[in-house]
């Protein structure tokens, strides 16, 4: 049987964890070649993926002259590139927890999750749509979030740069039918997945599971979604099952934007 993304020259960004990682072993899996970036190494990855299906390159997505470096040496190597994933994204209070709400919020930290998820996505689809000329055809796909749809009190930075993506890559699937390119442009829109970002909330011990619980409890679905399940929506959305798709918005949060679920009566 053939993979559903056979002969596909694919890049994700932020692929060395969570999501990213999920979607560059979904991809590998699936046939394509996959370009893992990431300002972290991921050497393991591309150890478990095999070097016959992938390789790592280092890119900082809020740099241009990375992007030209990166994206050109896969024109040379590969000599050309069918899908980009613009994952790569911060929450502004990874390492330590700093105000991040609309009041308190420093315009240094506002800017600083604006430059990796807004910048970084603006300079992924600007030099995706410049390799993908070369067919003429292609598939960028962004990942904005759940907080990209609605307000975030307490992450007024990262839903407002997740909102930005959300409509850029609506203005880029315009852009590219308008310039009579074959380049489709999707947004995805996770809620409430477990990755390495919880983490720090969920903690160790007998307790975590109760605190999984209490993360959840809005969700109709009752229950973390996975970065696997995200990753089959970008296999979907990389494929060409996806061709008629472009400047769509996919939610993949347990129902959680659906509103609430009525709890069964217990007899």
């Amino acid at each position: 049987m053939t993979g559903r993304l056979d002969g596909k020259i694919a890049l994700v960004t932020g692929a060395a964890r969570g999501i990213g990682e999920a979607i560059a072993r979904a991809f590998a899996d699936e046939g394509a070649f996959v370009i893992m970036t990431d300002i972290v190494d991921a050497a393991g990855l591309v150890a478990d993926i095999g070097p016959q299906h992938g390789r790592f390159d280092r890119l900082d997505v809020r740099d241009e002259e990375d992007w030209q470096r990166v994206v050109d040496d896969v024109l040379a190597r590969e000599h050309r590139l069918d899908v980009v994933v613009n994952n790569a994204g911060i929450t502004g209070f990874e390492a330590e927890p700093v105000p991040h709400d609309p009041e308190h919020a420093s315009l240094e930290d506002w800017r600083a999750v604006h430059a990796t998820n807004l910048d970084g996505v603006f300079l992924g689809c600007k030099h995706a749509i410049r390799a993908m000329r070369q067919t003429g055809e292609g598939s960028i796909i962004n990942i904005s979030s759940r907080s990209g749809l609605v307000g975030i009190p307490a992450a007024a930075a990262y839903a407002s740069s997740k909102a930005a993506v959300r409509n850029h890559t609506k203005t880029v699937a315009l852009y590219c039918a308008e310039q009579g390119l074959k380049i489709r442009s999707n947004s995805i829109h996770p809620g409430a997945v477990l990755t390495p970002m919880w983490e720090p909330m969920l903690g160790s011990g007998p307790e975590r599971k109760a605190r999984m619980a209490a993360l959840v409890a809005d969700t109709p679905l009752g229950r973390f979604g996975m970065p696997q399940e995200v990753a089959a929506l970008c296999v979907m959305l990389a494929s060409d099952e996806a061709a008629y798709m472009t400047g769509a918005e996919l939610t993949i949060d347990g129902g959680l934007l659906a509103g609430s679920a009525a709890t069964p009566e217990a007899d």
